[in-house]
């Protein structure tokens, strides 16, 4: 899969040629369900039951930092299912950890478990016949969210529908018995989980347990029920399929031994072992669920419908001390360093994260970035960009051979007090144009968790990007204990400078 950024130029510019395509069958009939509420007696349920007994108005909480871990909570609470599993991301990849998912998915099925898994249309590389296959289950049900018309070329049923095509729900989360949820910036695909050699997309996911889990069931029905949300079934030819018995044999001992592998490492994890062992204490606190509405989708751009962002720019604006965002795409607008311009001069420290040029897989987004660096540093922000091969290798591995970090983290941490953690970008694509959804977690101890061994690692994981004197650029790292200092984008070659250079041509409403 190329790019997002990329390719959604590319349809930006052949839309003004083409129109009249097919577009999705949203029109398509659809059962209305909601989330099963009585959950208690299920072994997840008596589990919260006591727990939310010791404390009462709140939800548990615990991060998970690992792919591994974040992959090893989704199985575990897969296998201890009892009534429900609700699942929403944005893309799936046909790769060994979807494989995995939804391998256990249909085990989780088998036992009666009923399975509703929504995704967004666009950027999922498993094919319709596959989702199909998978729906035959009489316990799971797929969905797909905006779909474009399958009649013709999907580029140009893309384009013909643009308006409503460019819009997508990029939410993520995960629901089990309506007991426990899992949230974050994680998709459904190896290089989320680890699972991917020679890259990782590093993230961060909460496991959340109580009232949060209902309040994230709840957006998840919202979604789930919207006219945008088309059954595959909508999606069936007239070609003869495969039934779901001869899918599930057509897997070789081979991969099937690969996909056991995964997921006993995932499982065997410390972490995981000691969260379902209660030898970990969960974080009680108080939270709120932050979701845009699905109609956002089919409305015109504007702050009525920026629903998390509004909210999270009230967070923010209320810090007292220390504000740190963490964003994998940072594009923010003469309004944004408006807004950062006045925490600072309120004595607010502001710290952000992003991608390098070297780390970022979007690489239009960067070259829009860039022209704000120089406006972020003045307006007092401290600035980082993440090193790519930010993940330290065993003694004697060749240089060369380092593995590629993406960050793909989405976090904002207010006053050592708050936390955010979902799917928010702080660009135009998350802020205008898709739905975002996130928890903010009021706990000192779980922010506390999190931001030391973020800022006692920083200075190695990342660049620190300042002006000079001349008010140039440099970005000043740690490198195996020794101080590192660049005069041009780090660990990016020439040609992929140039393509950033010239990508900021492109119109930053649609990056």
């Amino acid at each position: 899969m190329n790019t997002y950024v990329r390719t959604y130029f590319l349809l930006f510019l052949l839309h003004c040629l083409i129109s009249g395509c097919a577009s999705g069958p949203i029109d398509y009939p659809r059962n209305y369900s909601e989330v099963i509420t009585n959950t208690q007696e299920t072994s997840l349920g008596r589990a919260v039951t006591q727990w939310h007994n010791e404390h009462p108005g709140v939800s548990g909480f615990y991060p998970l930092i690992s792919g591994n871990d974040a992959l090893g909570a989704r199985l575990a609470l897969i296998d201890l299912a009892e009534s429900s599993i609700d699942a929403q991301y944005f893309l799936m990849k046909n790769d060994m950890a979807g494989l995995v998912f939804v391998g256990k998915l249909l085990e989780a099925a088998d036992r009666g478990v009923r399975v509703r898994f929504l995704l967004d249309d666009i950027f999922t590389s498993i094919d319709d016949e596959t989702f199909l296959v998978i729906d035959q289950h009489p316990n799971i049900e797929m969905r797909l969210f905006n779909p474009i018309g399958r009649t013709g070329s999907l580029l140009l049923n893309f384009l013909g529908d643009f308006d409503r095509a460019n819009r997508r729900m990029h939410n993520k989360s995960f629901t089990v018995d309506n007991q426990i949820s899992i949230v974050g910036g994680r998709n459904i695909a190896d290089e989320y989980f680890e699972l991917k050699k020679g890259s990782e997309f590093r993230d961060l996911d909460v496991i959340g347990l109580g009232p949060v889990a209902g309040d994230i069931a709840q957006t998840f029905d919202r979604f789930w029920n919207h006219a945008l949300s088309v059954p595959v079934e909508a999606f069936n030819s007239s070609r003869k399929k495969r039934d779901l018995a001869a899918f599930r044999a057509d897997f070789s001992e081979e991969l099937r031994r690969e996909a056991m592998s995964a997921y006993d490492r995932a499982i065997a994890s410390e972490l995981i072992q000691d969260l379902f062992n209660d030898r970990i204490a969960l974080f009680p606190a108080k939270t709120e669920v932050i979701t845009d509405d699905p109609e956002k989708l089919l409305n015109k751009v504007s702050a009525d419908h920026q629903v998390l962002v509004t909210r999270m720019g009230e967070v923010i604006a209320n810090a007292d001390k220390e504000v740190i965002v963490v964003t994998p795409y940072l594009i923010p607008g003469k309004d944004g360093i408006s807004f950062w311009d006045y925490l600072t001069d309120r004595g607010v420290r502001v710290i952000i994260l992003t991608n390098s040029l070297a780390s970022n897989n979007h690489i239009p987004v960067h070259g829009a970035y860039a022209g704000y660096r120089h406006d972020l540093i003045r307006a007092g922000v401290e600035l980082y960009e993440m090193r790519v091969n930010a993940t330290a290798l065993p003694k004697g591995t060749d240089e060369e051979a380092y593995e590629s970090v993406t960050l793909h983290t989405k976090a904002i941490m207010v006053d050592r007090r708050y936390l955010f953690i979902g799917s928010l970008n702080l660009d135009p694509r998350s802020i205008d144009i898709n739905t975002e959804m996130g928890v903010l977690i009021d706990s000192s101890g779980m922010a506390e968790r999190v931001v030391e061994p973020f800022l006692d690692k920083l200075p190695q994981q990342a660049y620190r990007v300042v002006e000079n004197q001349n008010g140039s650029l440099r970005w000043y790292g740690n490198i195996d204990g020794e101080e590192v200092v660049e005069e041009s984008e780090p660990q990016a070659g020439s040609w992929r400078r140039f393509k950033a250079f010239i990508s900021r041509i492109l119109p930053e409403s649609q990056l």
